[in-house]
């Protein structure tokens, strides 16, 4: 169907932090950018809704839910559980070459956050993580990570620069690619937790920060929104 189809184009968006907290979104935009009539759009942005990843008020306006601290905390929490579990079921399915593609995503990363190309560094890492759980061939955790990350991919634009991921001891990413080739289950999970909470631990102390001066909450963000990719109005 044409509405599965806006629904995921835009479910992808979010998840990439490509549409942020409290962008406005017109139905009227959306589906000239995408080639489509407004009926499959609304019935998408309802979808979305539904998921607790947009915000709507009638004749108000349409948005990108802006999550509560204690509500990225809590999904983080179900996350910590969730992720080491797909990591682990992954691990005897990928190959060399599934590797090699691990390894890619997490160059990629490492160079678009040296050249300060923040969009690119988001979506190389949702990549990383993604490529390793669809290995997993547990489709129904996979839909579950993937509605939590939609809810939680606009909060993560506040990640850079001001959150920047730091790693004491080294990437997790690169503990997680030594405990696949290794078949190392326990350090694979531990990996996994320490990437969500070392890689975090900033941008949870940002968006406490936030929260404690609402004036900051609208503030612009330092990633900017692609209103040609998907026809979406700026949140001001």
């Amino acid at each position: 169907m044409l509405a599965e189809e806006v629904y995921s184009r835009l479910r992808l968006a979010l998840m990439r932090a490509e549409l942020l907290p409290h962008q406005r979104l017109k139905t009227r935009d959306l589906a000239r950018s995408m080639g489509t009539s407004e009926t499959p759009v609304r019935e998408a942005l309802l979808q979305l809704a539904r998921d607790g990843a947009i915000e709507i008020k009638p004749r108000f306006y349409i948005r990108v839910r802006r999550l509560s601290l204690a509500d990225y905390k809590d999904i983080r929490d179900i996350r910590l559980e969730l992720e080491p579990m797909a990591a682990e079921r992954a691990m005897s399915n990928m190959r060399g070459g599934d590797l090699e593609r691990l390894e890619a995503f997490h160059r990629a990363l490492v160079d678009a956050e040296r050249r300060r190309d923040w969009a690119t560094a988001l979506e190389a890492n949702r990549a990383f993580h993604f490529t390793m759980f669809e290995h997993a061939a547990m489709p129904a955790l996979l839909q579950v990570l993937e509605r939590l990350w939609l809810r939680v991919g606009p909060m993560l634009s506040e990640l850079y620069p001001d959150a920047l991921p730091h790693y004491p001891d080294g990437h997790q990413h690169e503990a997680i690619l030594r405990a696949l080739k290794n078949r190392e289950a326990y350090a694979l999970r531990m990996a996994v937790r320490l990437d969500l909470i070392e890689g975090g631990r900033n941008l949870l102390r940002r968006l406490a920060d936030m929260e404690a001066s609402p004036s900051r909450m609208d503030a612009v963000p330092r990633i900017s929104p692609p209103p040609v990719a998907l026809g979406v109005t700026d949140a001001s």
